[in-house]
């Protein structure tokens, strides 16, 4: 199995991450424990949540996700050091230092762990000063509960102050970027945020990268919108592009007998910067096809078929 560093953190991980935003909402806890165990099992590691999972459920106040994750380690923790644990803060109560130190403890307490691998600022917040944010982060990597940093929604102009204000400062520098980037809306990615990430040797760990399962196929008409609570996000990509990518997409299928998803995530993966595309499965069916990218080499033609048809 392939394993791409997270930029200078010395973390290695698979292609694929695997999102668990679902956890708790869309498929409930023996199912998630289900699909993290496959997904282990086939050699991913990296596993990828929030302090606000699922804060938009009714009943939910955030940690869910955590939760689910924290009581699968306690039911398998010889799995502990086989996974790179992500989690994010920031997006119910931005980045004062305070919180952030809160927050984490509050982490590490629904993930039963030590130490979180990778942790994040979940979205910019210009009300606190970056020096402070940034900071706050940096005492929980000397403190041993952090591994390793990442900034999440940020801005280009922003990504490059974050990045300057650490270095400046002699704090820990964050090692990855997350953002929106798929198939359909590349240019979310693609100019001055990426040129900025490379520039900083980030490791670039995209979200949305099946575009609310778009590029999957499973939307192929305005009456298909109706297959799921998801469809009003993609009726957008009926127009325009968004054909041309599932026909080409329908194509490299036939060549290669692989799914959809799996498609759409090689090449993402095969994009300057990615170090892993992340994506969630509430079955292990659907799970199936996302670990069938970790395995997908495209060929420069398929690569370049797809470029024309997203372009």
């Amino acid at each position: 199995m392939e394993k791409r560093p997270i930029g200078n953190s010395g973390i290695l991980v698979a292609p694929l991450a695997l999102g668990g935003n679902v956890f708790d909402w869309t498929a409930e806890e023996e199912t998630s424990f289900a699909i993290l165990d496959a997904f282990v099992d086939a050699g991913g590691n990296m596993i990828d949540t929030a302090d606000v999972y699922s804060a938009w459920v009714p009943g939910h106040r955030g940690g869910e996700s955590e939760a689910v994750i924290g009581r699968w380690l306690k039911r398998n923790p010889a799995k502990r050091d086989k996974v790179v644990i992500a989690t994010k803060v920031g997006f119910m109560a931005g980045l004062a230092p305070q919180t952030i130190a809160s927050s984490c403890e509050a982490s590490l307490a629904r993930l039963g762990i030590e130490t979180i691998d990778l942790y994040y600022h979940h979205k910019d917040d210009p009300a606190v000063p970056l020096a402070d944010s940034l900071g706050a982060m940096d005492a929980l990597v000397k403190a041993g509960k952090v591994r390793a940093l990442g900034l999440s929604q940020y801005s280009a102009d922003r990504l490059d102050e974050a990045m300057r204000a650490a270095e400046d400062n002699g704090l820990v520098r964050p090692s990855a970027l997350q953002t929106w980037y798929n198939l359909v809306e590349r240019d979310k990615l693609e100019g001055p945020l990426r040129d900025i990430a490379l520039a900083h040797s980030l490791a670039i760990l995209p979200f949305y990268g099946l575009a609310n399962g778009f590029l999957t196929g499973k939307y192929r008409t305005k009456e298909d919108l109706g297959k799921s609570t998801r469809g009003d996000r993609v009726a957008g990509y009926l127009e325009g592009k968004g054909m041309r990518v599932l026909t080409a997409l329908d194509r490299i299928h036939a060549e290669t007998g692989a799914p959809l998803a799996a498609i759409a995530l090689a090449w993402t993966n095969a994009q300057p910067g990615i170090a892993a595309t992340l994506a969630s499965a509430t079955s292990l069916a659907q799970l199936a096809e996302l670990i069938a990218s970790m395995h997908l080499q495209l060929t420069p033609e398929q690569i370049g078929m797809l470029d024309q048809a997203s372009a």
